[in-house]
Protein backbone atom coordinates (compact mmCIF):
# COMPACT_ATOMS: atom_id res chain seq x y z
CA UNK A 1 0.00 0.00 0.00
CA UNK A 2 2.07 2.86 -1.39
CA UNK A 3 2.54 5.83 1.55
CA UNK A 4 0.90 4.10 4.10
CA UNK A 5 3.10 2.81 7.12
CA UNK A 6 1.30 0.06 9.13
CA UNK A 7 2.27 -2.59 11.15
CA UNK A 8 0.36 -5.39 10.25
CA UNK A 9 -1.03 -6.11 6.33
CA UNK A 10 -4.60 -4.82 6.31
CA UNK A 11 -7.03 -7.84 6.85
CA UNK A 12 -10.01 -8.79 4.86
CA UNK A 13 -13.27 -10.95 5.41
CA UNK A 14 -14.36 -12.22 2.41
CA UNK A 15 -18.18 -13.54 2.76
CA UNK A 16 -18.63 -15.49 -0.53
CA UNK A 17 -20.51 -19.00 -0.74
CA UNK A 18 -18.95 -19.82 -3.70
CA UNK A 19 -15.17 -21.09 -3.46
CA UNK A 20 -14.24 -19.95 -6.72
CA UNK A 21 -14.95 -16.27 -6.60
CA UNK A 22 -13.19 -15.94 -3.18
CA UNK A 23 -9.96 -17.42 -4.70
CA UNK A 24 -10.63 -15.00 -7.57
CA UNK A 25 -10.35 -12.39 -5.12
CA UNK A 26 -7.08 -13.75 -2.93
CA UNK A 27 -5.45 -14.37 -5.70
CA UNK A 28 -5.69 -10.56 -6.47
CA UNK A 29 -5.33 -9.10 -2.78
CA UNK A 30 -2.48 -11.53 -1.58
CA UNK A 31 0.39 -10.50 -3.99
CA UNK A 32 -1.21 -6.86 -2.56
CA UNK A 33 -0.10 -7.39 0.91
CA UNK A 34 -3.23 -7.89 2.50
CA UNK A 35 -4.21 -11.24 5.00
CA UNK A 36 -7.51 -12.55 4.10
CA UNK A 37 -10.20 -14.49 6.63
CA UNK A 38 -13.30 -16.50 4.42
CA UNK A 39 -16.89 -16.46 5.69
CA UNK A 40 -18.95 -18.78 3.57
CA UNK A 41 -22.38 -17.77 5.03
CA UNK A 42 -23.83 -14.56 6.38
CA UNK A 43 -23.63 -15.68 10.24
CA UNK A 44 -20.00 -16.56 10.05
CA UNK A 45 -19.82 -13.32 8.69
CA UNK A 46 -21.05 -11.23 11.29
CA UNK A 47 -19.19 -13.89 13.89
CA UNK A 48 -15.53 -13.30 12.48
CA UNK A 49 -16.45 -9.29 11.62
CA UNK A 50 -17.26 -9.28 15.13
CA UNK A 51 -14.15 -11.03 16.79
CA UNK A 52 -11.72 -10.15 13.75
CA UNK A 53 -12.27 -6.62 13.70
CA UNK A 54 -11.21 -6.34 9.62
CA UNK A 55 -9.96 -3.52 8.10
CA UNK A 56 -12.04 -4.06 5.21
CA UNK A 57 -15.23 -6.57 4.39
CA UNK A 58 -16.38 -8.03 1.21
CA UNK A 59 -19.88 -9.56 0.82
CA UNK A 60 -21.22 -11.34 -1.49
CA UNK A 61 -24.98 -10.06 -2.38
CA UNK A 62 -26.45 -13.81 -2.08
CA UNK A 63 -25.03 -15.67 0.76
CA UNK A 64 -27.41 -18.63 1.50
CA UNK A 65 -28.42 -17.54 4.81
CA UNK A 66 -28.67 -13.83 5.24
CA UNK A 67 -28.80 -11.60 2.17
CA UNK A 68 -25.88 -9.59 1.82
CA UNK A 69 -27.11 -6.32 2.17
CA UNK A 70 -28.87 -7.25 5.60
CA UNK A 71 -25.54 -8.12 6.51
CA UNK A 72 -24.36 -5.15 5.68
CA UNK A 73 -26.83 -2.98 7.47
CA UNK A 74 -26.13 -5.30 10.51
CA UNK A 75 -22.33 -4.77 10.40
CA UNK A 76 -22.97 -0.78 9.70
CA UNK A 77 -25.57 -0.87 12.89
CA UNK A 78 -23.11 -3.05 14.80
CA UNK A 79 -21.31 -0.80 18.04
CA UNK A 80 -17.81 -3.02 17.70
CA UNK A 81 -17.42 -2.22 13.95
CA UNK A 82 -16.18 0.95 13.15
CA UNK A 83 -17.85 3.21 10.97
CA UNK A 84 -14.65 4.31 9.16
CA UNK A 85 -14.64 0.00 8.14
CA UNK A 86 -15.39 0.31 4.38
CA UNK A 87 -17.58 -2.21 3.35
CA UNK A 88 -17.84 -3.61 -0.24
CA UNK A 89 -21.10 -5.63 -1.57
CA UNK A 90 -19.85 -7.82 -4.77
CA UNK A 91 -22.39 -9.66 -7.42
CA UNK A 92 -21.45 -12.86 -8.97
CA UNK A 93 -24.30 -12.06 -12.06
CA UNK A 94 -24.80 -8.39 -14.06
CA UNK A 95 -25.49 -5.87 -11.75
CA UNK A 96 -28.61 -3.19 -11.99
CA UNK A 97 -28.19 0.49 -11.16
CA UNK A 98 -31.54 -0.56 -8.77
CA UNK A 99 -28.93 -2.66 -6.94
CA UNK A 100 -25.95 -0.95 -6.84
CA UNK A 101 -28.23 2.17 -5.14
CA UNK A 102 -29.66 -0.57 -2.53
CA UNK A 103 -25.88 -1.58 -1.97
CA UNK A 104 -24.72 2.07 -1.00
CA UNK A 105 -28.27 2.48 0.97
CA UNK A 106 -26.98 -0.02 3.00
CA UNK A 107 -24.13 1.14 3.72
CA UNK A 108 -22.09 -0.05 1.20
CA UNK A 109 -18.60 1.75 -0.11
CA UNK A 110 -18.87 0.39 -3.09
CA UNK A 111 -20.31 -2.85 -5.21
CA UNK A 112 -18.50 -4.49 -7.18
CA UNK A 113 -19.98 -6.54 -10.12
CA UNK A 114 -18.85 -10.25 -11.30
CA UNK A 115 -15.75 -8.99 -13.35
CA UNK A 116 -12.87 -8.07 -11.53
CA UNK A 117 -10.13 -6.02 -12.56
CA UNK A 118 -7.26 -7.09 -11.09
CA UNK A 119 -5.15 -3.77 -11.17
CA UNK A 120 -8.01 -1.08 -10.17
CA UNK A 121 -9.36 -3.44 -7.19
CA UNK A 122 -5.89 -3.08 -5.17
CA UNK A 123 -6.12 0.49 -6.14
CA UNK A 124 -9.36 0.85 -4.80
CA UNK A 125 -9.00 -0.92 -1.48
CA UNK A 126 -5.59 0.62 -1.30
CA UNK A 127 -7.61 4.35 -0.89
CA UNK A 128 -10.36 2.97 1.45
CA UNK A 129 -7.74 1.29 3.77
CA UNK A 130 -5.89 4.43 3.69
CA UNK A 131 -9.10 6.10 4.82
CA UNK A 132 -9.73 3.70 7.94
CA UNK A 133 -6.32 3.89 9.02
CA UNK A 134 -6.37 7.56 9.18
CA UNK A 135 -9.73 8.03 10.29
CA UNK A 136 -8.56 5.34 13.39
CA UNK A 137 -5.38 7.56 13.90
CA UNK A 138 -7.22 10.60 14.71
CA UNK A 139 -9.96 8.63 16.95
CA UNK A 140 -6.88 6.64 19.23
CA UNK A 141 -5.28 10.50 19.21
CA UNK A 142 -8.71 11.58 19.91
CA UNK A 143 -9.79 12.32 23.99
CA UNK A 144 -13.57 11.46 23.22
CA UNK A 145 -14.94 8.06 22.78
CA UNK A 146 -16.52 7.72 19.39
CA UNK A 147 -19.42 5.44 20.32
CA UNK A 148 -20.55 7.77 23.35
CA UNK A 149 -19.40 11.13 23.04
CA UNK A 150 -17.75 11.14 26.32
CA UNK A 151 -14.10 10.82 27.66
CA UNK A 152 -11.94 8.24 26.37
CA UNK A 153 -8.85 6.55 28.42
CA UNK A 154 -6.73 9.06 27.61
CA UNK A 155 -9.12 12.09 27.96
CA UNK A 156 -10.60 10.90 31.38
CA UNK A 157 -6.72 10.89 32.46
CA UNK A 158 -6.00 14.38 31.13
CA UNK A 159 -9.05 16.26 32.47
CA UNK A 160 -8.63 13.85 35.61
CA UNK A 161 -5.33 15.83 35.94
CA UNK A 162 -6.84 19.27 35.83
CA UNK A 163 -9.34 18.59 38.52
CA UNK A 164 -7.39 17.33 40.70
CA UNK A 165 -5.46 20.47 40.63
CA UNK A 166 -8.44 22.41 41.36
CA UNK A 167 -9.22 20.20 44.51
CA UNK A 168 -5.75 20.12 45.87
CA UNK A 169 -5.74 24.24 45.60
CA UNK A 170 -9.35 24.50 47.36
CA UNK A 171 -8.40 22.23 50.03
CA UNK A 172 -11.62 20.04 48.49
CA UNK A 173 -13.09 16.39 48.25
CA UNK A 174 -12.44 14.35 45.61
CA UNK A 175 -13.78 10.80 44.18
CA UNK A 176 -13.83 8.98 41.26
CA UNK A 177 -16.54 6.34 40.72
CA UNK A 178 -16.00 2.84 38.25
CA UNK A 179 -19.24 1.56 36.74
CA UNK A 180 -19.67 -2.47 35.39
CA UNK A 181 -22.39 -3.74 33.64
CA UNK A 182 -23.20 -7.50 33.21
CA UNK A 183 -25.86 -9.39 31.94
CA UNK A 184 -27.64 -11.43 34.45
CA UNK A 185 -29.48 -15.13 33.23
CA UNK A 186 -29.16 -14.52 29.79
CA UNK A 187 -30.04 -17.25 27.67
CA UNK A 188 -27.20 -16.74 25.62
CA UNK A 189 -23.73 -15.35 24.90
CA UNK A 190 -25.49 -13.17 21.84
CA UNK A 191 -28.68 -12.30 24.25
CA UNK A 192 -26.07 -11.22 26.84
CA UNK A 193 -24.47 -8.79 24.38
CA UNK A 194 -27.52 -7.37 23.36
CA UNK A 195 -28.15 -6.50 27.02
CA UNK A 196 -25.07 -5.03 27.87
CA UNK A 197 -24.54 -2.80 24.92
CA UNK A 198 -28.34 -1.42 25.24
CA UNK A 199 -27.27 -0.89 29.07
CA UNK A 200 -23.68 0.57 27.63
CA UNK A 201 -25.76 3.39 25.47
CA UNK A 202 -28.41 3.76 28.36
CA UNK A 203 -25.75 4.78 31.08
CA UNK A 204 -23.87 6.89 28.59
CA UNK A 205 -27.13 8.79 28.19
CA UNK A 206 -27.26 9.07 31.86
CA UNK A 207 -23.95 10.15 32.12
CA UNK A 208 -24.15 13.29 29.04
CA UNK A 209 -27.82 13.98 30.36
CA UNK A 210 -27.44 13.79 33.99
CA UNK A 211 -24.12 14.27 35.03
CA UNK A 212 -22.56 17.64 36.56
CA UNK A 213 -20.74 19.54 33.90
CA UNK A 214 -18.34 20.31 36.61
CA UNK A 215 -17.28 16.36 36.40
CA UNK A 216 -15.18 14.55 34.17
CA UNK A 217 -17.53 11.42 32.52
CA UNK A 218 -15.92 8.66 30.66
CA UNK A 219 -16.03 5.11 29.14
CA UNK A 220 -12.57 3.11 30.03
CA UNK A 221 -13.67 -0.12 28.67
CA UNK A 222 -16.25 -1.64 26.62
CA UNK A 223 -18.61 -1.81 29.60
CA UNK A 224 -16.93 0.36 31.86
CA UNK A 225 -17.06 4.04 32.90
CA UNK A 226 -15.65 5.94 35.33
CA UNK A 227 -16.80 9.25 36.74
CA UNK A 228 -14.19 11.63 38.39
CA UNK A 229 -16.17 13.96 40.77
CA UNK A 230 -14.87 17.31 42.47
CA UNK A 231 -16.04 18.18 45.99
CA UNK A 232 -17.18 15.07 46.44
CA UNK A 233 -16.44 13.13 49.82
CA UNK A 234 -17.34 8.77 50.15
CA UNK A 235 -21.10 9.52 51.34
CA UNK A 236 -21.25 11.88 47.49
CA UNK A 237 -19.87 8.93 45.50
CA UNK A 238 -22.33 6.65 46.87
CA UNK A 239 -25.03 8.61 46.06
CA UNK A 240 -23.55 9.34 42.62
CA UNK A 241 -23.35 5.72 41.69
CA UNK A 242 -26.93 5.08 43.07
CA UNK A 243 -28.44 7.60 41.31
CA UNK A 244 -27.14 6.66 37.71
CA UNK A 245 -27.63 3.14 38.65
CA UNK A 246 -31.05 3.04 39.86
CA UNK A 247 -31.92 4.93 36.60
CA UNK A 248 -30.31 2.22 34.35
CA UNK A 249 -31.91 -0.79 36.16
CA UNK A 250 -35.35 0.60 36.02
CA UNK A 251 -35.22 0.52 32.65
CA UNK A 252 -33.00 -2.52 32.56
CA UNK A 253 -33.90 -4.82 35.53
CA UNK A 254 -32.18 -8.03 33.21
CA UNK A 255 -28.72 -5.89 33.46
CA UNK A 256 -26.28 -6.06 36.74
CA UNK A 257 -24.60 -3.13 37.63
CA UNK A 258 -21.65 -2.54 40.18
CA UNK A 259 -19.32 -0.16 40.98
CA UNK A 260 -16.45 0.52 42.68
CA UNK A 261 -14.63 4.35 44.44
CA UNK A 262 -12.10 5.83 45.75
CA UNK A 263 -12.67 9.05 47.58
CA UNK A 264 -10.38 11.45 49.92
CA UNK A 265 -12.23 13.93 52.34
CA UNK A 266 -9.44 16.71 51.48
CA UNK A 267 -7.32 16.29 48.22
CA UNK A 268 -4.43 18.76 49.37
CA UNK A 269 -3.75 16.82 52.17
CA UNK A 270 -4.35 13.55 50.49
CA UNK A 271 -2.68 14.04 46.71
CA UNK A 272 -3.29 10.70 45.03
CA UNK A 273 -2.73 10.48 41.43
CA UNK A 274 -5.77 10.61 39.82
CA UNK A 275 -4.52 7.81 37.57
CA UNK A 276 -4.15 5.85 41.01
CA UNK A 277 -7.52 6.93 42.27
CA UNK A 278 -8.98 5.10 38.82
CA UNK A 279 -7.39 1.89 39.08
CA UNK A 280 -8.12 1.82 43.05
CA UNK A 281 -11.54 2.66 42.30
CA UNK A 282 -11.27 -0.42 39.14
CA UNK A 283 -9.99 -3.19 41.53
CA UNK A 284 -13.07 -2.36 44.14
CA UNK A 285 -15.37 -2.26 41.30
CA UNK A 286 -13.60 -6.07 40.50
CA UNK A 287 -14.72 -6.84 44.04
CA UNK A 288 -18.03 -6.07 43.77
CA UNK A 289 -18.34 -8.00 40.23
CA UNK A 290 -17.56 -11.31 42.46
CA UNK A 291 -19.41 -10.64 45.71
CA UNK A 292 -21.21 -13.81 46.58
CA UNK A 293 -23.33 -11.30 49.35
CA UNK A 294 -24.64 -9.10 46.52
CA UNK A 295 -22.65 -5.70 47.74
CA UNK A 296 -22.82 -4.04 44.38
CA UNK A 297 -20.67 -0.75 45.20
CA UNK A 298 -17.44 -1.44 47.46
CA UNK A 299 -15.27 1.43 48.30
CA UNK A 300 -11.19 0.94 48.26
CA UNK A 301 -9.46 0.66 51.16
CA UNK A 302 -5.57 0.84 51.45
CA UNK A 303 -5.44 -2.13 53.96
CA UNK A 304 -8.12 -3.84 51.68
CA UNK A 305 -11.06 -3.44 49.70
CA UNK A 306 -14.17 -4.00 51.96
Amino acid sequence: MPGTARQHPPLVVIANSQELHTRALESILGPHGYAVLRAYTGKQALERCRSARPDIIIVDAELPDIDGLEVCRTLRSDPLISQSTPILVTSSGHSSRKERLEALRAGAWDFLGSALDDEELPLKLDAYVRAKFDADRVREESLLDHLTGLYNVRGLARRARELGSHAFRSHAPFACVVFSMMADDAQDEKAAEIQVTASVERLAKALRERGRIADAMGRLGPNEFAVIAQDTDADGAVRLAERLTNELRTAQPEVRVVAGFDAVPNYHEAPIDPSEMLARASRAMRQSRTDATGQWIRRFESNGVN
